[in-house]
């Protein structure tokens, strides 16, 4: 299984987004959602939260507990 931060920085690819598109979803800034990617700093719950929204997708997904992307219900 792959960690977190590697799958942050996949599923944000795959959507062809930048980092300083997601860190505008989180209000954070692209320095600190970087660091999230880099596995710098553990991504608190609630941009977890908002990733799963965003996305569509469950945070086993995100937290690497689930190795296949499934949508919200």
């Amino acid at each position: 299984m792959k960690p977190y931060n590697e799958i942050l920085h996949d599923i944000r690819e795959d959507h062809d987004l930048t980092q300083s598109d997601i860190a505008h979803v989180l209000k954070t800034t692209q320095q600190v959602y970087s660091r999230y990617e880099k596995g710098e700093n553990e991504i608190p719950i609630r941009h977890i939260i908002t990733l799963c929204r965003y996305y569509n997708i469950s945070a086993d997904y995100i937290l690497g507990l689930k190795d296949e992307c499934t949508p919200l219900i």
